[in-house]
């Protein structure tokens, strides 16, 4: 099938369903096009805009048989203030530093992967990744993007990396494509300072929104993302401001909603 709006011309596909990640007794299926050649960075921006996210060279959102669970989710940077608790991460990590890099992969990056992977989603899709596959996610993407790494400032060279994320930059953000951290640095929530971190990112460089992904209510692999308020979610072709967790679950859709790529 194919769809134009405004300058973009894409065509969509769907996937087979499969079971869901995030919530048991549901069906998953995805609609993605494939971003190349020069149009890749203006069609990626324009298809975040509407609620698709980035898999190497790839561009997709949820269209699934019988959900609609799964909300594109943005923080807008001037309306977000870090919570007492996430002003107090900040602090407790002020010793970790952010470097941005190419997209690049590197042994150290792929070890601290490995070690998330383990202790935290040893069940899940990417469980079986090695070195190569972690190396095509990083570096097969045809946008803007950076891997932005957190280093422990007192920590010997080449033993310093903390937390990984790999952003894409777009027209009006920057998107968090994946995130990783050492899981046995619990105490110091790695993951939100990492989130609070891309917010100043986007201050920093005048731009409006940190794109999160999915957040899925009633899913705790997901919940996190709720913190950050307020928040948007895409919802019936444009993105609303949500307040809280509450607000956003009762405006999400109850059934699946109607196919339509964009």
């Amino acid at each position: 099938m194919s769809q134009h709006h405004n300058t973009i011309t894409a065509q969509f596909f769907l996937t087979a369903t499969q079971p869901c990640p995030y919530l048991p007794g549901r069906e998953e299926r995805k609609v993605f096009t494939t971003l190349r050649g020069r149009d890749a960075n203006a069609t990626n921006d324009e298809l975040s805009l509407r609620g698709f996210r980035r898999s190497q060279s790839v561009a997709y959102r949820p269209s699934c048989p019988t959900c609609a669970s799964c909300l594109s989710t943005r923080i807008p940077v001037d309306a977000f203030t870090p919570t007492r608790t996430q002003r107090r991460i900040l602090r407790r990590n002020a010793d970790i530093e952010r470097r941005p890099c190419a997209p690049w992969a590197t042994e150290e990056q792929y070890a601290l992967f490995r070690a998330y992977l383990d202790a935290r989603h040893g069940d899940g899709g990417m469980a079986e990744m090695d070195a190569a596959e972690f190396a095509a996610m990083i570096e097969e993407t045809p946008v803007r993007s950076r891997v932005v790494e957190y280093h422990d400032v007192n920590a010997p060279r080449g033993r310093s990396l903390r937390a990984a994320c790999l952003t894409d930059v777009t027209s009006d953000g920057v998107s968090m494509v994946y995130s990783f951290y050492d899981p046995d640095m619990q105490a110091r929530s790695l993951g939100a300072h990492m989130i609070l971190d891309h917010v100043e990112i986007a201050r920093e460089a005048g731009l409006p929104y940190v794109y999160l992904g999915y957040w899925v209510p009633g899913s705790p692999k997901m919940g996190y993302k709720a913190q950050f308020r307020p928040f948007e979610v895409y919802l019936h072709g444009r993105w609303l401001l949500m307040l809280d967790a509450a607000e956003a679950e009762a405006a999400a859709p109850r059934g699946p909603a109607p196919f339509d790529p964009l």
